[in-house]
């Protein structure tokens, strides 16, 4: 059984106090099927590319992932985005937003995806993201959603649509107090929930994420890190390491999805340490044990 990932593949430039770099690969979907791939051996992905990344494909295949749903527009441009990070590494500015071929992304679903049974839909238009649960043969064992403030400002009837039919809806704390008119977290997660997830993850940047669902809390810690070089793609890196490790274990309760809050955490660790997806191409079982470890020492005591 398959874990598709629908979402962009696409250039990045970037800028931070560490230094800057021309165009490099990025994009949603790369990010979370690397982290995705470290746990789970059969990740297929769904985007759309230009001609000018053709050269770059064998960056994503090398880590054995499917890219038969990536659909390559001859002649087009891909997606593009240049941003440049302040100095808390919490905010930026964009430079430069080339939709190019994403403008008329339609999400092709081949029939070697039809065995589908964990489902990330990154974040894209609403109406994308329902067009691949309709282009779908069957339900998959659990849909992940990731989403934000801008389609809840635009396209917020097609976004409760899909609410509807997803498992898990992660987004950001000031996302979650939008969405539900609530500021109290614990208040805005009833609401949430109520709109049809089964769970729901607030993230929290550098304060780590809190999972709702089955009427319990877990609050998750992040990582304290020395330097932090570029957060470009940290959240797809968490949302591939946690659907990835769902896969893996085969088995959806709220005692794993924590562990897979821990396992997404810790790949999103690894991801802010070098630009782009340089520190997810090559790391190591024994790198991501070790790290694992660092996690559950954090919030680890007894009384």
């Amino acid at each position: 059984m398959s874990l598709v990932i629908v979402g962009t593949v696409a250039f990045d430039a970037i800028e931070t106090p560490f230094g800057k770099t021309d165009k490099i690969v990025g994009g949603a979907a790369t990010f979370a099927g690397f982290s995705a791939s470290y746990l789970y051996d059969n990740v297929k992905l769904v985007s759309v590319i230009g001609e000018d990344f053709v050269d770059n494909i064998n960056v994503i295949t090398s880590r054995g992932i499917n890219v038969e749903g990536v659909e390559m527009v001859k002649g087009a441009k891909s997606f593009f985005w240049s941003g440049k990070y302040h100095n808390d590494m919490n905010s930026r500015d964009t430079l430069v937003t080339e939709l190019n071929v994403l403008a008329d992304f339609d999400p092709k679903i081949p029939s070697s995806y039809q065995d589908c049974e964990y489902l990330l839909l990154g974040n894209l238009t609403p109406q994308i993201q329902l067009d691949t649960l309709n282009r779908l043969e069957k339900q998959p064992k659990l849909v992940v959603l990731d989403t934000m403030n801008f389609w809840m400002d635009v396209a917020l009837d097609d976004l409760k649509k899909v609410l509807k039919r997803v498992d898990v809806l992660t987004i950001n704390d000031s996302e979650a107090r939008q969405l539900s008119g609530e500021y109290s977290l614990v208040k805005a997660a009833k609401k949430i929930l109520a709109m049809g997830p089964k769970y729901l993850i607030i993230k929290k940047g550098e304060h780590g994420a809190l999972l709702f669902g089955e009427d319990q809390i877990f609050s998750a810690p992040a990582l304290p890190l020395a330097e932090v070089f570029d957060p470009t793609g940290a959240g797809d890196t968490f949302a591939g390491g946690f659907i990835g490790y769902l896969a893996k274990v085969k088995t959806v309760n709220f005692n794993n999805m924590k562990n897979a809050i821990i396992y997404g955490s810790a790949m999103a660790s690894f991801c802010v340490e070098k630009f782009g997806t340089e520190r997810l191409q090559n790391l190591t079982n024994e790198e991501i044990s070790t790290r694992l470890q660092q996690f559950v020492s954090l919030a680890k005591f007894d009384i």
